[in-house]
């Protein structure tokens, strides 16, 4: 098991990276937050895989759970996904005490984590990331939030989790498309902070590839350390918590034009960084050797590096959002 703590001035929490820690779901939330109701949340893939399990934990924990399941995909991601959450859990007479949880991939953490900060004015939150990509990145930090038509992630808030648990052996249900969005973040974090993670990576993609457990708990604790190192330095993204928005630029604009679910985002995220380090080597910001090595171990990895886009003129319009 491995464990980073994210201490921030208002606020302490843990991330409890450990294979098998969904079965002890239940008694891990109510060392944060106990009550007598929670709520969680799913959506319908993640539901069907482990949904039994997870509802067992909490009522063994002695949680009256109210469940709620969701549609898979960016279309989740709204403001009337939301409204249903809220009318299931006033229904269930949720209270300010009772934690929310979040069961599953970005979309289901940034949704529900919005519906925590938000219903009663904010309540407990917990993340059970299951896919690569949330466990390193979204999960992490307290970004909460939804989608609008005129872009991603404009409305939601900043709030913090009580808890996060990582459970590795989830990854074994991902398709290898999934795995591939998430080590774009990882390679992310290895350019913008940790030289050596890149070379973790390229050295152990194999092992990385085929989930074997001591490689990818280190993956995941390493990526997650640069997380929250970067968010306690800089929270609410004033300064240099900027620097985990490398490739989201080019990416959310490409997302929003090619419309959300057509490129993944992890995918979207690989083809913004070698943009933008290939415009950073083109100003003297960069050396083109880390534009070509980056470019090298996202198409080992098996993400794109070429993808058919709208013109400039379009592409430049979205990232004003």
């Amino acid at each position: 098991m491995a464990s980073v703590t994210v201490q921030l001035p208002h606020h302490r929490y843990e991330i409890l990276i450990e294979p098998g820690s969904l079965q002890g779901l239940g008694e891990r939330v109510r060392a944060v937050a106990p009550n007598g109701r929670c709520g969680w949340v799913a959506d319908s893939a993640v539901h069907a895989l482990y949904g039994k399990g997870v509802e067992r934990s909490l009522v063994q924990a002695g949680y009256l759970p109210t469940s709620v399941v969701v549609e898979s995909g960016e279309e989740a991601k709204s403001l009337a996904t939301v409204q249903g959450i809220y009318g299931d859990f006033l229904d269930s007479h949720l209270e300010r005490g009772s934690p929310v949880i979040a069961l599953g991939g970005g979309i289901t953490g940034d949704v529900t984590g919005f519906v925590a900060a938000t219903y009663l004015r904010g309540v407990p939150f917990i993340q059970c990331p299951t896919t690569l990509l949330a466990m390193v990145d979204s999960s992490v930090g307290g970004k909460t939030g939804v989608n609008v038509p005129q872009g991603k992630n404009l409305v939601g808030a900043f709030y913090q989790p009580a808890l996060v648990v990582a459970d590795p052996l989830v990854l074994q249900s991902l398709p290898a498309r999934e795995l591939q969005c998430g080590l774009a973040e990882c390679i992310k974090h290895a350019v913008i902070r940790d030289e050596s993670l890149f070379g973790f990576i390229s050295e152990n993609l194999e092992s990385i590839l085929n989930l074997s457990a001591p490689e990818i708990v280190e993956l995941v604790r390493r990526n997650v350390e640069i997380k929250s190192a970067v968010v306690v330095e800089d929270e609410k993204e004033h300064g240099v918590r900027a620097h985990l928005n490398f490739g989201h630029t080019f990416g959310h604009a490409i997302e929003a034009t090619g419309g959300y679910g057509a490129i993944q985002h992890g995918e979207a995220v690989g083809l913004g960084m070698l943009a933008a380090s290939r415009a950073a080597a083109d100003f003297g910001l960069c050396t083109q050797d880390l534009s070509n090595d980056l470019g090298k171990l996202l198409a080992a990895v098996g993400l794109p590096t070429r993808a058919d886009l709208p013109s400039n003129e379009v592409l430049r319009e979205a990232m004003r959002h």
